[in-house]
């Protein structure tokens, strides 16, 4: 019984740790928020078109060597 008040215990202490870093954050405004996620949305397509691309022209490389 003592190791599961233990664990309790240190799980109360790290939630307590927890909440009090977060307090410390400073967390982006809503414009910043937005800002970033367009960049992030932007950035993930033009990296999938590019994959993509890259497949495909590999793939088209393989079927004329393996002819």
């Amino acid at each position: 019984m003592s190791k599961l008040r233990d664990t309790i215990s240190g799980f109360r202490v790290f939630l307590a740790d927890t909440v009090m870093e977060m307090k410390k954050s400073s967390w982006p405004g809503r414009e910043e928020l937005l800002s970033s996620t367009v960049v992030v949305i932007v950035s993930v397509v033009m990296l999938s078109v590019f994959v993509g691309l890259c497949d495909k022209v590999l793939i088209e490389f393989l079927k004329l060597i393996v002819r």
